[in-house]
């Protein structure tokens, strides 16, 4: 089935006089303006070399000025603004994607030769459009009128004396028409020809592409972190006050004392984790570096943090063989967190009244953490683990150790090794 003939002519009108194509021609335009002091300084050359007097009275010597400028344009481009400027210019005129153009200075070889070929493209194709531009529409408005003002015939504008017989007085119109028409399609061609090939000269060389990848990789790597660091604060947190709160209301009316202290830890669990919220948001707000986010340690913290677990209710057993202080910052960091989420486990699937076992001790110069409490009242195995399991995983991973978590005879066991040797 073939496309209606008016549909036909709306979509060639839209390919030679649209948007875009009026934005390329703009482009080209602006390559011909820029190329004028290039064509200038060529004819000061090609003027005494030919012995002539008026450059601009002679089209080859308006093309040889030309032809000598164009290098020159190619030695400026090595300046380091152009390839920016040029890019910048390419994305709103030409409509090419910005991630498919580079943005930086042209620093290699490469890259430089590369944007020496476009700069001279763009002000070659630029320099004819625009001639053609200053030259065709007021030639072709001569011919379209010419069978109407007579007079123009016996002006001296220079028109051939073919347009004195009738058959060419009266295809006159249309050959200005045409030339119209094919300056429309030369300077839609040269832009479309333009935006093709501004990728492979102005686009991110392979160097770019990996160093870009690589800012990824290492944003996406700061994002995990932070999600897991929110993860295991906040999650534990709701846990521990959850359960802190339901004991205390629970105790009210019968143990007053009990009920103070849950309060009192919920006030200082959520006290600690809105301030690690805080310095982990801050952390998205101002880029800082992975890791730069202040986390609490084995050291600093892991009293605090049985005593605000066994607040809620839950009979912790802990059992440290290791002294904590000892313990290298990174590994102590990621070993608070992975007990932090084994007592959250445990608070939110073996109950407030279950006994969980927590051992830290040093084996073969491994940090080995080991957290055990009962199934909980259905008895039965929990399934894979969620977020929480998954983020401990990595973070013994990312450190080179191992992680385990499964059930076995009615206790489910979490053993982490992390390594000692060589972290700092």
């Amino acid at each position: 089935m073939t496309t209606p003939s008016p549909a036909r002519a709306r979509s060639l009108a839209r390919l030679l006089c649209g948007r875009r194509a009026r934005l390329r021609w703009v482009h080209l335009i602006l390559g011909g303006a820029l190329a004028m002091p290039y064509v200038l300084v060529g004819s000061v050359v090609v003027g005494p070399a030919m012995g002539a007097t008026n450059l601009f009275g002679s089209v080859p010597m308006q093309f040889a000025s030309f032809g000598v400028g164009l290098p020159l344009a190619a030695v400026t481009s090595l300046f380091p603004p152009t390839r920016p400027l040029e890019a910048g210019v390419v994305r709103w005129l030409c409509g090419v994607d910005e991630d498919r153009l580079a943005y930086g200075p042209a620093r290699t070889k490469g890259e430089k030769g590369r944007t020496a070929a476009w700069f001279t493209l763009h002000l070659g194709l630029g320099g004819i459009v625009a001639g053609m531009s200053l030259a065709v529409p007021p030639f072709a408005a001569v011919l379209i009128v010419l069978p109407v003002f007579a007079g123009l015939r016996d002006s001296r504008l220079g028109l051939p004396a073919v347009f004195d017989q009738a058959w060419a007085l009266a295809l006159a119109p249309v050959a200005g028409a045409a030339m119209l028409v094919a300056l429309a399609g030369c300077a839609a061609g040269c832009g479309a020809l333009l935006a093709r090939w501004a990728p492979a000269l102005l686009g991110p060389s392979a160097e770019d592409r990996l160093a870009a990848a690589e800012a990824r990789a290492a944003d996406l790597a700061v994002r995990n972190r932070l999600a897991r660091e929110l993860h295991d604060s906040v999650g534990h947190a709701l846990s521990a006050v959850m359960l802190q709160a339901s004991a205390a209301r629970r105790v009210l009316d019968t143990d007053r004392e009990f009920a103070r202290e849950a309060l009192a830890a919920i006030e200082d669990t959520t006290r600690r984790t809105v301030g690690e919220l805080d310095a982990v948001l801050g952390v998205l707000r101002d880029g800082d570096a992975p890791g730069t986010a202040p986390a609490p340690t084995l050291a600093a913290d892991l009293d605090g943090l049985l005593r605000r677990t066994r607040a809620g209710g839950l009979r912790v057993t802990a059992t440290v063989a290791a002294d904590p202080a000892a313990v290298p910052p990174l590994i102590s960091r990621e070993a608070y967190r992975i007990v932090q989420e084994g007592l959250s486990n445990a608070l939110r699937h073996a109950g407030d009244r279950a006994a969980v076992a927590v051992d830290i001790e040093v084996v073969d110069e491994h940090l080995r953490i080991t957290v055990e409490n009962p199934l909980g009242e259905a008895g039965a195995p929990r399934p894979g683990g969620g977020h929480g399991l998954r983020g401990i995983a990595d973070r013994a991973r990312l450190l080179g150790g191992v992680a385990r978590a499964g059930a076995a005879e009615g206790t489910w066991r979490l053993q982490v090794r992390l390594p000692l040797k060589g972290s700092v």
